[in-house]
């Protein structure tokens, strides 16, 4: 194994979940993705930094899921969503 690999599986993941987020704003499900976009930009967030926040959210809840082998908690996830720029408290 190289030493580049955990940064390339990193960047993968960040990647995947950008994605996500940015597939969740252009559907409008959840509607708090395209809110929380739309909340961010109006307050002069810039595009990637709301991203990057909104990945955070997503990437915290599904550690979640994972340690907690349970289902994604779309309640939590919409409701984290509408509290940023503050980010959740660690589930």
């Amino acid at each position: 194994m190289s030493s580049e690999t955990p940064d390339a599986d990193e960047d993968f993941a960040e990647a995947t979940l950008t994605q996500a987020i940015e597939n969740q704003i252009e559907s409008g499900e959840p509607p708090a993705a395209l809110a929380t976009y739309n909340k961010l930009t109006l307050v002069g967030y810039e595009r990637e930094d709301i991203l990057n926040l909104m990945a955070h959210v997503l990437a915290m809840e599904i550690d979640a899921m994972l340690e907690q082998d349970r289902p994604f908690d779309g309640p939590w996830y919409e409701s984290a969503l509408r509290t940023l720029p503050e980010l959740p408290q660690a589930r």
